[in-house]
């Protein structure tokens, strides 16, 4: 009897250790705007950030250091780090972007893209979310606690906002929903 508690719970701990070691498995825009739309079934998740935003830094430290976070991210997302002060260019959906020159002395200036997806909604953290054929979902903004991300992201990735407005899923969540969830995450 001894002898299986302890069986069990060295399972459980090597478990718990394969989970809480799950980060987030970022690509570059570039790497993602080149994913073929025909083989990939995958959401695109990109995260605008800034060198000098403290909520973006936050956001890494805490919520994307969240293992389930990191399981749902590389799981059903192709998840995107997106400098939007950065000088990256490439192509989205048949369009270039790019970032104009910065003064030199002067703030960075803001990338195409950016301003393309976020537009006068310009703020950071913003996250988009995009369709497997690379078409606008949605955005989000601001600093998201662990918690509440992990209903959001699952909102997407399991197709429920195609069933369900937003706030009865947040009613409905935990009861409901999470041990599905679970489930489907092995966890």
């Amino acid at each position: 009897m001894i002898k299986r508690i302890l069986t069990f719970l060295t399972l459980g701990l090597m478990l718990a250790g394969v989970v809480s070691a799950q980060q987030v498995e970022w690509k570059t825009i570039q790497q993602a705007s080149k994913t073929d739309s025909k083989t990939n079934a995958k959401l695109y998740f990109v995260d605008f950030y800034t060198s000098w935003c403290g909520w973006c830094k936050k956001m890494d430290r805490e919520t994307f250091a969240n293992p389930i976070v990191a399981k749902i991210l590389n799981a059903y997302y192709i998840p995107v780090k997106f400098d939007a002060e950065g000088s990256s260019q490439f192509a989205w959906q048949g369009t270039q972007y790019s970032n104009p020159a910065s003064i030199p002395g002067a703030r960075p200036s803001t990338h195409s893209f950016a301003k393309a997806i976020l537009g006068t909604q310009m703020g950071f953290p913003s996250f988009a979310l995009f369709n497997s054929d690379q078409s606008k979902l949605t955005i989000i903004q601001g600093y998201q606690a662990a918690d509440d991300f992990i209903v959001m992201l699952w909102y997407f990735a399991s197709g429920d906002n195609r069933r369900y407005p937003f706030d009865k899923y947040q009613k409905i969540f935990n009861k409901e929903i999470r041990p599905v969830m679970n489930q489907k995450l092995g966890i």
